[in-house]
Parts: C-alpha cells; structure tokens; sequence
C-alpha cells in the first residue's frame, strides 16, 4: 500500500469536493504526521512540528465551532492494530462539520489564510478521508 506524503488537495481531490452537493454533515478523518522541527518559511521558530501545528489547532477549532461544527477527537495515534503502513501517523483528528459547504468556506475563508502558515510549517504529511457522519 502507498501513502502519499502531502499537505494541500491534488487538483482533481479540490475539484471532486467543490463539486459536491452540500447534503448534510460530514466528518473528515485526519492522520496526520509532524515535522520534528517545525518548517517555517522565514526560518526556525524554536517549535516542533507538533508544536506549531498545535497553534494552527486552536484557532481552527474556533473556525469549526463559529461554523456549527465540532472537534469530536484530537489525540495521539498510539499503534497500527491491522496492517503494515508507512509513514506512521502521529495524530489522529475526527472533525464534524454541518455540510460540505461549511468544509469549503471555512478552507476558503481569510481566517484560515491567517493560520495556515502553522499547519504546513508542522506538517510533514496527511491523510484527509471525508465520511458522511451518518452512515449510510
């Protein structure tokens, strides 16, 4: 199985999502995994990947929450239980958001302009899976 490292959507993930009709909740599954050492553009801010992505954390919790969503898990990923992947994830964030919609607008919004810079100078890559939050 192969995992791809990345940071930002592929072309074709942003398009695929934008053109979905807003339908009702969905939850985004994020396996995440940090840079040891924060990777800023202007140099070292002395921060772990962990760190700085932290700082990205706690003001997108304040965007889910303004958008009637929530943060159901945010923790360590302790073990693969089944399976053999690499990398191996070091967080594992479960957010529910109201619509695919809010999803967009809050990837879209000034707010999140503002913070990015934390979350791609901490990650070193993601997963990000889309689940309807009820199955159907």
């Amino acid at each position: 199985m192969k995992v791809e490292n990345a940071v930002l959507p592929r072309g074709e993930q942003l398009q695929a999502l934008l053109a979905a009709k807003a339908d009702g909740p969905i939850v985004m599954l994020n396996l995440l995994k940090f840079h040891p050492r924060a990777r800023y553009e202007d140099g070292d801010h002395g921060l772990t990947g962990a760190e700085a992505y932290g700082l990205y954390g706690v003001e997108v919790t304040k965007l889910v929450l303004k958008l009637g969503g929530r943060m159901i898990y945010f923790g360590p990923a302790e073990a693969v239980t089944i399976g053999d992947v690499t990398p191996n994830w070091d967080s594992v964030a479960l957010v529910e958001y109201p619509s695919r919609a809010a999803f967009v607008q809050m990837a879209m919004s000034p707010e999140m302009e503002k913070i990015a810079h934390h979350r791609k100078a901490g990650l070193e890559g993601q997963l990000l899976i889309q689940c309807p939050a009820t199955p159907k």
